[in-house]
Order: C-alpha cells, then sequence, then structure tokens
C-alpha cells in the first residue's frame, strides 16, 4: 500500500527534530565528562539510531530495507569518523558532539552512500521472482561464480600472489614521498638509500606476484572454459528433437563457441582485475587517511558521481550488448544456412540474394555496435571531467593544508600519487562491476540451454530381461512443436506383432515418418501413449530401449572416423567379429574388404568418401550389431540395387523373433509384409494382408496402381510411398 506524501512529509520532519534533539543533547560538558568523548560519540549513534527508527516506524508503519540502511549509516557515522581519527592520530576529531558542520557533512554522506547503493544494488522483491528475474545479470553472475568451484584452489593461490601484487604496488608513492621529503629537507643519506631499496623491493616483488598471479588466473579460466563447453554441450545432447527444429543452428553454434569463451575469459579477467583493484583500493584509502584525511574524504565525495554516472551507462550498454548478441546470431545463421545449402544457392543462382541478406544482417550488428561505442565514448569523458574537477579541488586544498603546516610537500606528492591511481580504482571498480554484468548477460542463453529440461523425458528405470518387441500406438494424436496447428495424427491406433513385419504406405506428408519418429521418442505425443510390451515407452530406461529399438533411415548420417567406429556407434564394447557378422547380413562386408584399410576405412566427413548405397548398408549394419527387438527400416531400399535388397530381407528372414517395422516404395518389398497400413489423414485407412488389400479394391488398390509400378524406374520404382 503506498503512502500519502503528506505522511511521508511528517515522518521526515518529526524524525528529523528528534535527532537534532539528540545530537545536540550529546554536546553537554557533564555528559562528556561522564561516558569520554569515544564513548559518547557511540552511545549518541546508539540512541539517535533507535529514535529515528521508532519515529519513522510509528508515523510510517513499516521500514524498508533502504530506510534502515540509510538510518544505520547516519547515525553511525560520527562515531566511525571519531574512532577512526582517534585511531589515525590519538586525539579527539574534531567532529565532536553539537557541531552543526559535522551534523551536515554526516547527513550529506549518508545521502549519497544510499544513493549510491541503491542505484548499483537495487532490492529485488522475493515474490516477483519470475524466471525472467532469474535470468538478471547479477543472479547470472553468482552462478558464473559457482561454475569456478572445481579451479578455486588454482583461484586461491592467485589470489594470495594478487595481494602480495597490490600490497606491494601500493606502498611506492609512499616511499617517493619519502624520497622527495628526503631531498627537500636536511639531506641523509641513510635515509635516501633506504627509501630507494625498499622502492626497489616492492617494485619487483610487485612485478614477479603479478607475474604468478597472471598465468594461475589463465590457467583457471582455461579449465573453466572447457567445463562450461563441455556442460553445455551435454545439455544440448540431451534435449529433444523438436528443440532442433526449432532454434537456430547459428544460435546454438553461438553460445557453444563465443558465449562460452566469453562469460569464462571476460567474467574470469574482471575477477582478477575487481580484486586486484579492490585491495589497492583499501589500502590506498588507509594511507591516504593516514597522509590527511580531510583530503581523504574529498576525494572519495567523488565516488557517489562516479557511480551514477556508470549506472546510466550500465543500463543502456547492457541492452545494447544484448541485442548486438542476438544480431551476430543471426548473422551465423543466415552464413551457415548459405554454406550448408550451397548446392541450392548455386542452382537456383541466389549467391547475390545470399550476400545481401548476410550484409543486411551484418549492418544491423554495425548499427548496434556503433550505438554501444558511442554510449561508451560519452561515458568515458563525463568520467575523466568528473576526474580532473577532483583533481583541481585535491590541489587547492592541499596548497592551503601546506600553508596552515597540516602536511609536507612529499606528504602531497605521495597523496597525488595515491589519488590518481585511487581515481582510477574506483572507476575501474565500478567500470568493471558493470562489465562483468554485462559480459555475463553473454551467459544468459548459455545458462537458459543448461537449465531447459528436455520436453522427452529419458528419466525411465525399466530394463527388462526378456523383451518380446510387442508395440502398441494407442489413440494418438500428435502435432510437430515447429507447426502445432497442423494435426499430423488423429486418433492413431496400431498394433506391430513379434515376429511380423509390418509395412506402412500412403501418400507422402500422411505420416508415416511420424510413426517411425514418436516410436524412437524423438517426440512426445499430445494425447495418447505407445506401449512396448504393456509399458509406456517414457518408463524405460533411455539407454536399453534406443538398444532394443533401431532404426535405419533413407540417409543415415555417418560421423567422421572409421567404418569399424560408425557399425559400433554407441556400442563400448564390441568385437570385430560382431562387427564383421551385422556388416555380412547387411551386404557390406564384401565391398569393406575391398578397400585398402578395410574396417578401418575412414568415411570422411558425413561418409563424404563413400558412395550413397554404402552409407546405406553401412546404417543397416550399425541397426543390426545392436540385436534389436524392434527394427524400423525408413525407406532404406530406395539406394539399394535388388542384389543388395534381398540379400538384407533375407538377413532379416533370420530373426523370426523380431519385430519388422518398413515404411518402403517397392511393391516387391511391401507384398511380403504380414501385415499392410494405408495412412491417410493422419489415420489408419486400410489394414490387412496384400491379398486382403487388392480384394478389398480400396486405397491401398488404387495406390498399388498410381505410386506402386514397378515400371516408373530403372530400378523399379522410387515414387514417395
Amino acid at each position: 500500500m503506498a503512502v500519502p506524501i503528506i505522511q511521508k512529509v511528517v515522518a521526515l520532519f518529526l524524525a528529523v527534530c528528534v535527532d537534532v534533539c539528540l545530537f545536540y543533547a550529546s554536546g553537554f560538558a557533564g555528559i562528556q565528562r561522564a561516558f569520554g568523548h569515544l564513548g559518547l560519540a557511540w552511545l549518541s549513534a546508539a540512541l539517535r539510531w533507535s529514535a529515528v527508527s521508532v519515529v519513522t516506524l510509528l508515523t510510517l508503519g513499516d521500514l524498508r530495507p533502504m530506510l534502515v540502511r540509510f538510518i544505520t549509516a547516519y547515525s553511525l557515522l560520527p562515531a566511525v569518523l571519531e574512532t577512526g581519527t582517534r585511531a589515525l592520530h590519538r586525539q579527539d576529531g574534531q567532529c565532536g558532539p553539537a557541531e552543526p558542520r559535522c551534523w551536515l557533512l554526516c547527513a550529506g554522506a549518508a545521502l549519497a552512500a544510499a544513493l549510491f547503493w541503491e542505484i548499483t544494488v537495487p532490492d529485488t522483491d522475493p515474490a516477483a521472482a519470475t524466471k525472467e528475474n532469474k535470468q538478471k545479470s547479477r543472479v547470472l553472475f553468482m552462478r558464473v561464480i559457482r561454475l569456478l568451484k572445481p579451479d578455486y584452489p588454482l583461484l586461491a593461490v592467485g589470489l594470495v600472489f594478487l595481494s602480495l601484487a597490490a600490497i606491494c604496488e601500493m606502498f611506492i608513492p609512499f616511499y617517493t614521498g619519502r624520497v622527495i621529503d628526503v631531498l627537500g629537507n636536511h639531506y641523509q643519506q641513510n635515509e635516501f638509500l633506504t627509501a630507494l631499496l625498499f622502492m626497489g623491493l616492492y617494485s619487483v616483488g610487485s612485478s614477479v606476484s603479478a607475474g604468478c598471479r597472471g598465468g594461475l588466473l589463465l590457467c583457471a579460466i582455461s579449465s573453466y572454459t572447457c567445463r562450461i563447453k563441455g556442460k553445455l554441450f551435454e545439455a544440448l545432447t540431451k534435449q529433444e528433437v523438436g528443440f532442433f527444429e526449432t532454434t537456430k543452428t547459428g544460435e546454438i553454434t553461438s553460445r557453444l563457441s563465443k558465449d562460452t569463451t566469453l562469460m569464462a575469459k571476460t567474467v574470469g579477467l574482471n575477477i582478477n582485475v575487481l580484486l586486484r583493484t579492490f585491495i589497492k583500493t583499501m589500502g590506498m584509502i588507509s594511507l591516504m587517511m593516514n597522509l590527511s584525511w580531510k583530503l581523504t574524504f574529498l576525494v572519495l565525495m567523488e565516488t557517489p558521481i562516479t557511480g551514477l554516472i556508470q549506472n546510466i551507462y550500465d543500463t543502456h550498454y547492457q541492452r545494447l550488448s544484448q541485442a548486438m548478441q542476438d544480431s551476430m546470431a543471426r548473422a551465423n545463421d543466415a552464413a551457415n544456412e548459405a554454406v550448408f545449402g550451397i548446392r541450392a544457392v548455386r542452382s537456383f543462382n541466389t549467391e547475390k540474394q545470399e550476400a545481401h541478406r548476410y550484409d543486411k544482417r551484418l549492418m544491423e550488428t554495425h548499427i548496434l555496435k556503433t550505438r554501444r561505442d558511442t554510449i561508451t565514448a560519452v561515458y568515458l569523458l563525463l568520467r575523466r571531467l568528473t576526474g580532473l574537477a577532483m583533481q583541481v579541488f585535491m590541489l587547492y586544498y592541499g596548497r592551503l593544508f601546506i600553508q596552515k603546516g597540516q602536511m609536507t610537500t612529499g606528504n602531497l606528492v605521495s597523496f597525488i600519487l595515491y589519488q590518481s591511481d585511487l581515481g582510477d580504482n574506483i572507476r575501474t571498480l565500478t567500470y568493471i562491476f558493470g562489465d562483468m554484468l554485462n559480459s555475463v548477460m553473454a551467459a544468459g542463453k548459455v545458462f537458459e540451454y543448461l537449465d531447459r529440461k528436455p520436453q522427452v523425458s529419458t528419466d525411465g528405470k525399466l530394463k527388462r530381461d526378456h523383451l518380446s518387441g510387442h508395440v502398441s500406438y494407442c489413440r494418438l494424436n500428435f502435432a510437430y512443436p515447429a507447426n502445432p496447428s497442423k494435426i499430423v495424427l488423429q486418433d492413431f491406433s496400431l498394433e506391430l506383432k513379434p515376429g511380423q513385419m509390418t509395412a506402412l504406405v500412403g501418400p507422402s506428408g500422411e505420416g508415416k515418418s511420424t510413426c517411425v519418429s514418436l516410436l524412437e521418442r524423438f517426440y512426445e505425443p499430445q494425447s495418447g501413449e505407445i506401449l512396448l510390451d504393456g509399458e509406456p515407452l517414457k518408463s524405460y530406461d533411455h539407454h536399453f530401449f534406443h538398444k532394443k529399438i533401431a532404426v535405419v533411415s533413407q540417409e543415415p548420417v555417418l560421423f567422421s572416423g572409421s567404418i569399424r567406429d560408425n557399425i559400433a556407434y554407441g556400442l563400448a564394447d564390441c568385437s570385430l567379429h560382431e562387427i564383421e557378422e551385422a556388416a555380412r547380413k547387411a551386404n557390406a562386408h564384401d565391398f569393406i574388404q575391398e578397400r585398402e584399410k578395410g574396417y578401418d576405412t575412414e568415411v570422411g566427413e558425413g561418409g563424404s568418401q563413400l558412395s550413397k548405397s554404402e552409407r546405406q548398408r553401412i546404417g543397416i549394419a550399425r541397426a543390426l550389431i545392436r540385436q534389436p527387438k524392434v527394427l524400423i527400416l525408413d525407406e532404406i531400399t530406395s539406394s539399394l540395387d535388388t542384389e543388395s535388397e534381398n540379400k538384407v530381407l533375407q538377413a532379416l528372414a533370420r530373426c523370426p523373433n523380431q519385430t519388422l517395422l518398413v515404411i518402403a516404395h517397392r511393391l516387391k518389398t511391401i507384398e511380403k509384409a504380414d501385415q499392410i497400413v494405408v495412412i491417410s489423414g493422419g489415420k489408419v485407412k486400410e489394414q490387412g494382408t496384400h491379398q486382403e488389400l487388392m480384394d478389398l479394391r480400396g486405397s491401398y488398390y488404387k495406390l498399388r496402381e498410381e505410386l506402386f509400378t514397378e515400371q516408373s524406374s530403372p530400378t523399379g520404382g522410387t515414387a514417395d510411398a
């Protein structure tokens, strides 16, 4: 519920009144004598925090985390400042009780700190932690850090060297000021040589430690890159086939190759810079407080301004970076499509069109990159103007402090050197923090793929000792994920019995190959289920299931490697005898033996070193070596000559207990089937033996006349069934 503006004004007025009263009450001499100067400062802080919190709670009815942080910083700053002054200078500070300038200084500093915090680290609403909110950059960054866990030992040793390098580098300006003071006052050779010696030692220590740090962190980054790429590839291979149909190939390869490297390298290197800069910054602030706490607070006033500029920059840079990543993925996809389809490009004379399309994608990326670089240029200009203004103020007040005897010339020189580094370090901290968040956005898609649950579950555990191979399609309704509005199978039911060959026939696009894809569990039906020996397919163990059900497609996919590797693909322990036996059944042994290297012959990329018929027979051998209970032949005879086809069918006939599902366009193959199923419109239109369907003179009879004519080609027909 929103708080009215009048109620907020009243709360602010009452809180200020109560706080001012307590602040000035702490200045009474009697109270100071009773508690002491330092004790009074902390007692006053506790009372002010309690009073302001109670007043705010009573007037507003609720204390938000933002108000709690502001009230805490506002109340404790005077006590912290007083304690720090006593610790550094062994005397009471000038920000004592009842000092109006102290009250104003602490109020302004607390307000600036609260503004900086809310801008850079805003609160998140746990109730609104939706899927989109979880992909926020800070959440992604923490996930990246957690994935670095195996490399923590390397990072820990690297952190030690990083700390040593930062500490050594931090003391070099201090001894530079010492040298100037020695030269400017009464010259003493021993002090001069001592200062030079320490400067040299710290320089050497900084260089050696920095080298060790860099080597260790680079090793950790390399290890992380390999690991995250492996995790992503493993996650991708577990996705269902529909995922790859709806996701662009260029996008997947871009995430796998570029984004994983970017998130590992950039985040890893930024962590290195962030930790080094943070340690140096803390050390520099301590040394600068020792030189002049007044100038130090003046310099630190730059931080909220820098943080505000950085936050505005990060907002725009992050948005443009994400848009540029998507644009580059689209450009890669356009290039991949043209390369993979180069034959079609050449056939249709569309080289210029494809080049124009790719150029258009590149121009989109170029425009986004130009906008991003322009924002970066404006940001750098504002950042440097802010630093320049702070240097002018520092030099002005430094001259006043030297005139009053509060600083020496050497101290001012050391302070200037520290300030120059500190300004860069603070800007680096804000920049690196934002840059890490921006670079982590490249991990958004990577984590999206890592977190994605496959639509087709592979969590089944069932492994039957005896499997007959009885398959039942039970009232299936199915549409492909890429086109959910088009129903491919409607109320589809079919039974495949062990020891029988079932042939699916029908016009192209009526659902024959879809039946095969569903049986292989490439997709899940929207309704209905497929049973194997009375159990749903999803209940079977993934590896067990795909060993018992094998498929040979019209265009079998071969992988780079030897013929032996391709036949035994997916089988860890497979002897050469088993490979040769499977090759003989597929009528592939003879042509393999004719090769110089036999079964060690390289097939080339995608089997390019083999003919289509040879690739087909190797695909059949790869299926037969598994001795499956259910064998699916998806139009495989199109690439086989009559002799090879007869030998393959004879080999299959020697497996009487095997369930055979065939999609074929040769009449000879169809006639031998135990049952022929005519599919039309996603339904079983006719079912029976060849003779039964011919006597029926229905759809099958017409298909035989139209599609299964042996004279349609020299090889006996090539029409698609």
